[in-house]
């Protein structure tokens, strides 16, 4: 395997492979990610992907990263339907704005695999498979884990919650949120969601969004954020003001959020692995590739976790 960085508008990483295939016989696939440097996950995600490529001869794979930014994203998938790769994944930076782009892959032919984050439904009908979890059920799960606490503690028909969510028009948000706000007065109809508003996936912003939260009301007794980043950014900011006793529920469990489940100050999340999510956005890709029949929506499990249970998982690497 020769790793080799190309130095062009969209700041390539290309992975070319090989093996004991012919060069002609081997499958290049393109990925442009969301916003490689905003998080841990998008971090460890990258890095599993480009090892899962290096460990398959038959593969050259095209590695790009939008930094967050939607046009830098349309032009690189417009790059990659020049280059006619055979396959291009894509982690939208926006689930709106990218479906002309994907709509213009399909029509040259090439298949195109949405991962991590689904893309808005007018989309679909120009989308091979998506891969990835399934993020509704993501914060169903964890109106769930907060409710269960509430009723552990005996404040189910009292207690009020805060929602940081994550970037706006992020489709990975938008459904984090739906499965929440449609669960909780399911399981805990008592339960007043106060208020909600984004934390961008940032740990830094969803504190001083905390904070705010903090000086507006002086009852609160439950947080829920769209990942955990965002959730210790929270939690960080309740320290600092000495309020006690709230309840901290995340998304997508991170190492700081099961480090403070273990401290005892964050009570759970969901379990995510981004290694796991990589390897299977490229597995799709291939199988796409090689004819196979797939569902539209390819989901990996993201079971609950807890401090009750965190002892049956990892620390998460990210």
């Amino acid at each position: 395997m020769n790793i080799r960085k190309t130095l062009v508008a969209t700041t390539a990483l290309t992975l070319t492979a090989f093996g004991g295939a012919a060069l002609a016989e081997t499958k290049t696939i393109g990925i442009t990610q969301n916003n490689v440097g905003v998080d841990s996950y998008q971090t460890t995600y990258e890095k599993a992907f480009i090892a899962a490529a290096e460990a398959n001869s038959d593969v050259n794979v095209v590695v790009l990263d939008a930094g967050g930014d939607v046009a830098r994203q349309i032009a690189q998938m417009e790059d990659l339907i020049q280059q006619e790769v055979d396959a291009i994944i894509i982690w939208p930076t926006n689930g709106e704005a990218v479906i002309p782009a994907v709509r213009k892959a399909h029509k040259a032919g090439i298949p195109v695999i949405v991962t991590n984050s689904n893309i808005a439904e007018a989309g679909f009908p120009f989308v091979s498979s998506f891969s990835g979890p399934d993020n509704i059920t993501q914060g169903s799960r964890s109106a769930e884990i907060i409710c269960d606490k509430f009723k552990d503690m005996g404040i189910e028909n009292e207690a009020r919650v805060v929602q940081i969510s994550g970037q706006p028009g992020y489709t990975t948000a938008i459904e984090r949120q739906k499965g929440f706000d449609d669960r909780l007065p399911e399981v805990c109809p008592n339960v007043t969601l106060v208020e909600t508003q984004p934390g961008d996936w940032n740990r830094e912003k969803s504190q001083k969004v905390m904070e705010a939260f903090l000086v507006k009301y002086d009852d609160i007794d439950g947080v829920y954020s769209g990942d955990d980043n965002m959730g210790v950014g929270a939690l960080n900011a309740a320290k600092a003001a000495g309020r006690e006793g709230i309840i901290f529920v995340g998304a997508t469990n991170f190492a700081v959020g099961y480090e403070a489940m273990g401290r005892g100050e964050y009570w759970g999340s969901i379990y995510q692995s981004p290694v796991d999510d990589a390897e299977a956005a490229l597995k799709t890709a291939i199988e796409t590739l090689d004819g196979k029949e797939l569902p539209f929506l390819n989901y990996f499990d993201t079971p609950k976790i807890t401090q009750d249970n965190m002892g049956d998982y990892t620390k998460p690497v990210f």
